[in-house]
Formats: C-alpha cells, sequence, structure tokens
C-alpha cells in the first residue's frame, strides 16, 4: 500500500510504470511502517538526479534469509554516506512525523537476513527521488545499490532488483510521462549487475489531435 511517508509513483499508463501522483498509487508488495510512519513502506515512485550502484563485497549465504526486525528506514538513509545531500535534504515529514518512504523485504543478495529496498519519494508529486539497497553485514546494514535518478523507483520480482526509471519529453506532466526505462539487476559475484532492460512508450491516452475538415 502507498505511505504517507510520501506519495508513491504512479504508472498512468502500464503496470510497469512507477506512480508519479499521489491520486493514482501501483501497488508493491511492499511494507509500509505504519501506515507510512518513519521509516515505514508505501507506494511506487519516482527518484533525483544521478544514478549509480554501489557494491557490497560481502558473498551470498546459501542460508535462506529471514525477515529482520523492522527498520527505522528514516534513520537508515539520513546516516548513509552514499545517500546524496540533495536527498536528505527532501527527505522530511509530509504531515506530522510520516516520511514519503517505502520499505521492502526480500532476498536479492542470498544473504541470512532479508535485503531492504528502500524509496524516497517527495510529498507534493510522489515523486521518487532515491532508490536504495542494504544488505545485512554483521547485524548491520550496508548500502550495495544507490540510484539517484528522478524519477525513479526499485522493486522486488522474483528475486531480482528491478529499477524502473520514467521518461519526459519536453512539455510532458509530472502526471504523463512519455515512456519508462524497465533495469533489471541481479546479484553476483558480490555486486549488482544489469541483466537487461527494456524501453516503453506511452500512447497518447486522449488520442491524436482532431484534423479539421478542408475548406469546401
Amino acid at each position: 500500500m502507498r505511505g504517507l511517508t510520501g506519495a508513491g509513483p504512479t504508472r498512468a499508463r502500464t503496470t510497469a510504470r512507477a506512480v508519479t501522483t499521489a491520486t493514482a498509487v501501483l501497488g508493491t508488495a511492499v511494507l509500509f511502517a505504519a501506515g507510512c510512519g518513519t521509516g515505514g513502506t508505501g507506494a511506487r515512485d519516482e527518484g533525483p538526479a544521478r544514478a549509480d550502484s554501489v557494491a557490497s563485497r560481502a558473498a551470498p549465504s546459501a542460508t535462506p534469509s529471514r525477515r529482520p526486525e523492522r527498520v527505522d528506514a528514516v534513520r537508515l538513509i539520513k546516516g548513509d554516506p552514499e545517500v546524496s545531500t540533495e536527498v536528505k535534504r527532501e527527505l522530511k515529514p509530509c504531515v506530522a512525523d510520516e516520511y514519503p518512504v517505502d520499505v521492502s523485504y526480500g532476498n536479492l543478495t542470498g544473504g541470512s537476513v532479508d535485503d531492504l529496498v528502500v524509496n524516497v519519494l517527495t510529498c507534493g508529486d510522489a515523486v521518487g527521488i532515491g532508490s536504495y539497497v542494504y544488505r545485512d553485514q554483521g547485524g548491520s546494514y550496508v548500502n550495495v545499490f544507490t540510484a539517484e535518478e528522478p524519477p525513479v523507483y526499485a522493486e522486488i520480482d522474483r528475486g531480482d532488483l528491478v529499477v524502473t526509471k520514467q521518461v519526459y519529453d519536453r512539455g510532458d506532466p509530472v502526471s504523463s510521462p512519455s515512456g519508462e526505462n524497465v533495469i533489471t539487476y541481479r546479484w553476483a559475484s558480490g555486486r549488482f549487475s544489469e541483466e537487461y532492460r527494456t524501453h516503453n512508450d506511452y500512447g497518447q491516452v486522449a488520442g491524436p489531435e482532431p484534423v479539421p475538415a478542408p475548406d469546401d
């Protein structure tokens, strides 16, 4: 469900599209802490201005992963040196102590404890400004993936990390991107590597502009 800790990205035209408005929210299999409380989870969105990945050197474990204790995602993001100053500055309560943060738990890296996927959103238009993956190492979470190029949204899909980045042409409103890039990453040799990507163009919802009839 979508957390009030912000809004979530909206996929207006396809199920793969990340949520970009507060009214159209694409549900993901995420936990939103206390209905979008601090460190909660929520809907999907887009993200900020830079995309890069930080790989951990730890090797995956064959032991089945277990669900960790509930994590304070806001505190995790604010204390992470891999998170940009811009994202940290934007990460503030939308209402009272409700932050625009979505958190998903799942096994992405083969560790003994589930990994965390954290998406940071904007309050006003629910645009994802940062997506991060954290891996448990010796009882502490370490950043192993960072994507900060809005709009961006990351999720877990059958053990793979799937990152959706919406594409805007000049003049496109925030609610109506022209398309999206969907990139699938897989954990191998201590890091996430891109497996493949697809691009989807969105059609015009309203259809083509009518052509005036010629004069007689």
